[in-house]
Formats: C-alpha cells, sequence, structure tokens
C-alpha cells in the first residue's frame, strides 16, 4: 500500500483530537474501523504514530515527523486544487470586472473596450466588496474594483493583490437650495450638519465605523439614517429629506450640490485586486492604467472636483493592506442607530 493524502488527514485528525474516539467521531467513522486504517498507515510508514494513554493519544518522534511534514502538504494540496479549478473555469480570454456600483467600473469597461475591440468584456456588480473580492479568490472573476475607506484592509488580504487606482476626500451631498449650498465658500464643517438626517447605500466595508467616528470628533451622532438605493439616496437629498456622502467622482447632478469636508476627515482610495495566480495577472498593469484613466476622466466630469491645493495621487500597495467597502458613488455609510 502506498501512503496517500487521506492518510494524512487521517494522522492530522487523530493528532487534533487527541482521541481516536473523538477522531473518529469527526471523519464518520466506526473507532475500530479508524484504528485499522491507523495501523495500516504505521505499516506503511514503518513504525508507531501514536502512544495511548489515559489522557488519550500522544505522537511519537515519528509521528512528529510526520505531522510536520502533512501540516506542510495538506494545505499546499488544497491550494493546488483551488488553483487548478480557477484556471479551469477561466475559459477564454477576455475580461471578467467585478465591482461596487459607481462610475469607474462602466469608465473601465468602456476604455477595455474601445482598445481591444471583439474582446469579451463582462462585469458584476454587487454591494458587498467581500463578494467581489471573494469572487476573483475563487477565480470567476478576473479583476475586482472597489473602494475602501483611508487605510482600511481589503477583503481577502492573503489571497488577492491590490493595487491603489486613486484616492478621494469624501465629499457631502445637499440640495441645491441647502443654506451651506448656498454660502460661497468651497468646504463645509462636518459639526454644521449635525442637526440633519443622512441617507447612506448598504454595504458590509467599515465606511459606517469611519464616519460615526468622524462624527463624534465633530462632536455629534447622526440621529438618523435612511439606507436605501443610491437613486433613492439621491432623491432624499434633493428634495431636502436629508444630506448623503459622496465621493469626488459624483457626477453632476439636477437639483444637488457637492462640497468638500473641512480638514478631510474622511478619505476614499479606489483599489483594484486579482490573484496573483491567476492568468490574468499578467494584465493587472494595463488594466490598473486604464482604471486611474477611467478615474482621471470621471473626476474631470464631476460635479465637485477636487478642492484647490495639491490632489492626492495614485500609490501602489505591495502588502495587501488597503480594505473595502460598498462602491456606490454614494460613499456608504451604514452608521449604528
Amino acid at each position: 500500500m502506498d501512503l496517500e493524502l487521506r492518510h494524512l488527514k487521517i494522522v492530522r485528525a487523530v493528532a487534533d483530537a487527541g482521541s481516536l474516539t473523538r477522531a473518529a467521531t469527526g471523519l464518520g467513522l466506526a473507532q475500530p474501523a479508524l484504528s485499522t486504517q491507523l495501523k495500516c498507515i504505521e505499516r506503511v510508514l514503518g513504525g508507531t504514530l501514536f502512544v495511548r494513554g489515559r489522557e488519550g493519544v500522544r505522537a511519537t518522534a515519528l509521528g512528529e515527523l510526520v505531522l510536520e511534514r502533512a501540516r506542510v502538504l495538506l494545505p499546499a494540496v488544497c491550494e493546488l486544487q483551488e488553483d487548478a479549478q480557477r484556471f479551469a473555469r477561466q475559459g477564454p480570454t477576455g475580461y471578467r470586472l467585478g465591482g461596487t456600483h459607481g462610475p469607474l467600473l462602466g469608465g473601465l469597461v468602456d476604455r477595455l473596450a474601445h482598445q481591444e475591440p471583439g474582446v469579451p468584456v463582462t462585469t458584476y456588480t454587487s454591494w458587498s466588496e467581500k463578494d467581489v473580492a471573494a469572487s476573483v479568490a475563487e477565480g470567476r472573476l478576473d479583476f475586482a474594483m472597489v473602494g475602501v475607506c483611508g487605510e482600511s484592509a481589503p477583503p481577502e488580504p492573503g489571497r488577492l493583490a491590490w493595487m491603489e487606482v486613486a484616492r478621494d476626500p469624501v465629499y457631502v451631498m445637499l440640495a441645491e437650495d441647502h443654506p451651506p449650498a448656498l454660502a460661497p465658500r468651497t468646504e463645509i464643517e462636518l459639526a454644521e450638519l449635525a442637526a440633519e438626517a443622512w441617507t447612506d447605500v448598504p454595504g458590509d466595508g467599515c465606511f459606517g465605523d469611519c464616519f460615526a467616528a468622524a462624527c463624534v470628533r465633530a462632536g455629534f451622532t447622526p440621529a438618523c439614517v435612511y439606507e436605501t438605493d443610491t437613486a433613492s439616496c439621491v432623491d432624499l437629498v434633493q428634495v431636502g429629506r436629508a444630506v448623503g456622502l459622496c465621493r469626488a467622482t459624483f457626477p453632476v447632478t439636477p437639483g444637488v450640490v457637492t462640497r468638500p469636508l473641512a480638514g478631510t476627515p474622511l478619505m476614499w482610495r479606489h483599489l483594484l485586486g486579482w490573484h496573483p495566480a491567476a492568468r490574468a495577472a499578467s494584465r493587472a498593469a494595463e488594466v490598473l492604467e486604464h482604471a486611474r484613466a477611467a478615474h482621471a476622466r470621471a473626476l474631470a466630469g464631476s460635479a465637485g472636483g477636487l478642492p484647490p491645493g495639491p490632489r492626492p495621487g495614485p500609490r501602489s500597495d505591495d502588502d495587501p493592506a488597503a480594505g473595502g467597502d460598498p462602491g456606490a458613488e454614494l460613499s456608504a455609510a451604514s452608521v449604528s442607530r
């Protein structure tokens, strides 16, 4: 009999459980059947792997050697299987893009389609950047276009490579006849909006916590937050029912004025992610360049643009130390009520 992966899984299960009885239960086997299999494994390996005692089983020196190797081999084989399945699912050459809602994904699609006519470009959108990132990690998508609050960590940090597309200050979105919107100034203090109701979009990132912390620093807690879809958020702002937060790339919209917040209490980072072992990784630099151009175009046609002064530029993140949040042009502010 040759040594097989299932044998190493049995040895690891016995060691982790510390008991043949518990290991048999975890493996769905009868204890006598597990004992028989363990004896066969020990014959193949040439010695006893475990000794029994009142406290259960304890690995011998040979057992420790086998366990040390098993704990390296088993994850490696699992990763190989995942990579092979990912490769098999990738299909014909093209671009499979995922993102949270907003103009950057559309701008990226437009640039790729223009650059490579006839090459298929497909998209998938979700309010959840974790969902988008998981789809890239599992090989269902090639690239993820998501946003993060400040220096937050990205989804799937151990599996995906992330690069920064751009970073923008977070803006406030007001009805065009709102008093601060009518004032002849370029910035608004967050504290001026302490009595306002707010509106946001759903999401599972950290922006809500960051927004709540910024409000606390400004001396208040939002009294009311309407969580709804992007179109409804814009409508609530237009009729003066609430104010919202948006990115600097928020497009010109009738009845809405956007202004930067004084002191930049919130920052938004646009990120592009991919799996380093996927075939699409060889195109990451090109896709990143297109994403940055799409951001520049969106910013040029935005409602507010960037405030005067130096503009924060793109920065690379070799260490996946960026993060994710819902990518609607309305930055999610899922504040605890």
